[in-house]
């Protein structure tokens, strides 16, 4: 038998999925923890908590604190998209992420900046623009607007470590996001930035994301068509 090259945290979601589609674990049944996939597939608790969390943001498992991870009801079943920090993303498949730094600076927002973030036109806003790199491959351009009033200490991150995701994350706990992905082509400093052809095809994601009572961030992420793919999973 041909061995599975496919990331281990890939392999644990297969094997959950596995279960409840063969109807072995029934809605509210226990999954198991992140200790016992730990044991079975010889694996980090990073790995095996990556696993559980994108299952429960795919909608199949919940997972309450003290009471563990259980197959989630039917009506509970979805598609999202996980919002993921792009350096875990890359360090999962065992490639080295870095990041070149574009731009960091305070801004007014203008009118229409200012109606995305929720704020008065001429507010305040953070704005970053990255490159992140897979082992020296450009593979994503990052154009940034941050509310300083979900993020403070946005402006003091070294984004060469850390990325804005990752921040926002952890000082701006995610409540709401929405996004739209779209083909398109980049422009010309996107071009250069990225390494390719103005004429090369890329997807585009912008995406909104709210933390309690304020819009946290707009993004317009780019990335080379030939680069990376959006991987989904939907489950009846």
């Amino acid at each position: 038998m041909a061995k599975d090259e496919r990331p281990a945290y890939e392999q644990v979601k297969d094997w959950i999925r596995k279960h409840i589609a063969s109807g072995a674990w029934k809605p509210d049944d226990v999954v198991p923890s992140e200790a016992a996939l730990m044991e079975r597939f010889a694996i980090s608790r990073m790995t095996a908590h990556r696993a559980l969390r994108e299952l429960a943001a795919e909608g199949l498992v919940t997972r309450v604190q003290g009471s563990g991870t259980r197959v989630a009801q039917l009506h509970r079943i979805s598609s999202q998209l996980v919002i993921r920090d792009i350096h875990e993303e890359v360090a999962e498949r065992g490639h080295v992420h870095s990041t070149r730094v574009l731009r960091v600076a305070e801004e007014k927002a203008g009118p229409e900046l200012a109606e995305s973030l929720g704020l008065r036109r001429g507010a305040r806003v953070f704005h970053t623009v990255l490159v992140h790199l897979e082992n020296g491959v450009p593979i994503q351009y990052e154009d940034r607007y941050v509310n300083p009033q979900a993020a403070p200490t946005y402006m003091q991150t070294d984004f060469t470590r850390e990325s804005p995701t990752l921040h926002l994350l952890q000082h701006a706990p995610l409540t709401e996001a929405s996004y739209s992905i779209e083909a398109t082509l980049p422009t010309a400093e996107e071009a250069l930035a990225l390494g390719i052809e103005s004429s090369e095809p890329c997807l585009a994601m912008m995406r909104r994301t709210v933390s309690g009572a304020h819009v946290a961030s707009v993004a317009r992420q780019l990335y080379p068509g030939t680069r990376y793919s959006f991987n989904g999973q939907f489950q009846a």
